[in-house]
């Protein structure tokens, strides 16, 4: 009925070596996951336990066969890349040609940007660490795409409820997340996957999307992905697997994404959502949105209206109103009440102005300041220097990113403070099984030989085999149900006998 619910973000960051157009992308990227890993003890021994893990089980009621997947869809796999986990409860490692950094576990849209802007941390650090010379010669970048025809991801997840219909997902959020991209898309210079086309477009990622519903992540990439694979007690619960989302630095964008999200979730679960609204042609529309910066767009659903995307928007912002008054009233928790007051905010003044919210959203913050060099320097569109500042905008070296130079000069706005985001590069959240995962690798990391989401593995004195400890339940293992008796164990032998007692 609110904003909160077990979510969590992934990040694949763009990645190039200065001199080396040609590099390997997974070797680079390896040596920075690996120079992470030297410079944090805790984090050297611990694998990632791949054993619970199963990609290629959908949502419709069948396993696709590894002998038809792509080998990208193979995520259980341990190819021997780089891989670490974090005492902040998160995993680094690398994905294909790519660093990833998936966050931990949290239950707010505030805490998911406090512990996804920690990311962008620990991947600016990774790339210090692994500098041969004063001046570092790889980068990473918080974008989604090359401009070369390839594309990376910037995924959310979120727990659902098993019992929810997934036929009900799909039509409710379908057209959701056509729309939302008006609220959190990054901003792309190039039109078309590979960025021939001139001109600005509101999301990173919209081109790359090819099907409706499908298990895909790489290829034929679906707007509604149907991986069954919860990281969960899976009789209880569903994750939800979202790879359509961009890669946001703007803190509101973050903030927005995820708690329109989890609101809309909310109603499919408890059924209130019973107007259609779905569109017609959503792959399309989904391009067609994107492109028209205006906003002016208009989509067709299948009922007969045509509405722009903020208007469709505002059908869902409308029933989330009405939701969280009628369901809520005056117990409805501040969080959510904020996310509500802020996506109205943004729709009144993206149908009034869009330039009016450059200081909360990536792609209109962006596209101010492509508009400011336009203008200066009479650039077309077609002009190179502007798929530069593009590519700036997102590059996590903080002294080369424009990102960070609107956000020291004041006109980004800032949700979370600085000191808040460096304590969560290492500290878990209290109140997910994250806490429990980040606790045992600070304390105990010579007796952690594994982890996943779902379980930690302890090689413990006198025990033959390793002993697992399941973590089915992703509310379960936080500061207040393991806190005080991970303080009180002083290894890791001692915090097993106390928990299977």
């Amino acid at each position: 009925m609110s904003v909160r619910r077990v979510m969590g973000t992934e990040t694949e960051f763009g990645i190039t070596v200065a001199g080396s157009p040609t590099a390997n992308p997974m070797v680079a990227s390896s040596r920075v996951v690996n120079a992470y890993a030297a410079s944090s003890p805790r984090a050297r021994r611990a694998r990632w336990d791949f054993e619970e893990e199963s990609p290629l089980r959908d949502a419709r009621g069948f396993e696709m066969s590894r002998q038809v997947a792509d080998t990208s869809q193979l995520t259980d796999e341990d190819l021997g890349l780089a891989n670490i986990i974090l005492t902040n409860g998160a995993r680094l490692y690398v994905d294909h040609a790519h660093p990833e950094y998936s966050s931990p576990e949290v239950t707010s849209p505030r805490d998911a940007v406090v512990w996804d802007k920690a990311g962008e941390l620990v991947a600016h650090d990774a790339c210090r660490f692994a500098a041969t010379t004063p001046e570092p010669d790889i980068t990473l970048y918080k974008n989604n795409t090359d401009n070369k025809g390839a594309s990376y991801g910037s995924h959310e997840n979120y727990l659902m409820r098993r019992a929810t219909p997934f036929a009900d997902i799909v039509k409710h959020v379908t057209p959701f997340f056509v729309s939302r991209q008006v609220v959190c898309g990054a901003g792309r210079v190039g039109i078309g996957q590979d960025g021939r086309g001139h001109g600005f477009q509101v999301s990173q990622r919209a081109d790359f999307f090819e099907v409706e519903v499908g298990l895909e992540t790489t290829l034929k990439r679906p707007i509604i992905n149907t991986r069954d694979e919860p990281h969960a007690d899976p009789s209880k619960y569903r994750r939800l697997h979202v790879i359509i989302g961009d890669a946001n630095l703007a803190e509101v964008s973050t903030y927005l994404k995820v708690g329109t999200t989890a609101l809309v979730l909310a109603m499919v679960e408890d059924r209130f959502l019973t107007r259609d609204l779905s569109v017609r042609k959503p792959v399309q529309s989904l391009h067609e949105v994107s492109h028209d910066p205006s906003l002016g767009h208009l989509l067709e659903l299948v009922d007969g209206r045509r509405m722009t995307a903020v208007q469709l928007q505002w059908e869902y912002l409308h029933a989330a109103q009405e939701y969280v008054g009628t369901r809520l009233g005056a117990d409805a928790d501040e969080q959510t009440l904020d996310v509500l007051a802020r996506w109205e905010s943004v729709l009144t003044r993206l149908e009034r102005d869009p330039m009016e919210c450059a200081r909360e959203l990536d792609w209109v913050a962006k596209l101010r300041l492509l508009e400011q060099y336009r203008e200066r320097d009479g650039l077309e569109w077609s002009n190179a220097k502007l798929a530069l500042i593009d590519l700036q905008y997102s590059s996590l070296r903080p002294e080369r990113s424009l990102y960070q130079r609107l956000m020291h000069s004041g006109r980004i706005e800032r949700l979370v403070t600085d000191a808040e985001v460096t304590a969560a590069m290492h500290e878990p959240p209290t109140d997910t099984r994250a806490y429990f995962r980040g606790r045992c690798l600070d304390k105990y990391a010579d007796q952690v030989a594994a982890a996943s989401w779902d379980s930690v593995i302890f090689d413990l004195p006198g025990h033959e085999s390793l002993q697992r400890v399941p973590t089915l339940d992703p509310l379960r293992g936080s500061r207040a149900h393991v806190g005080e008796l991970i303080d009180a164990s002083p290894d890791a032998l001692a915090l097993y006998a106390a928990l299977t007692r």
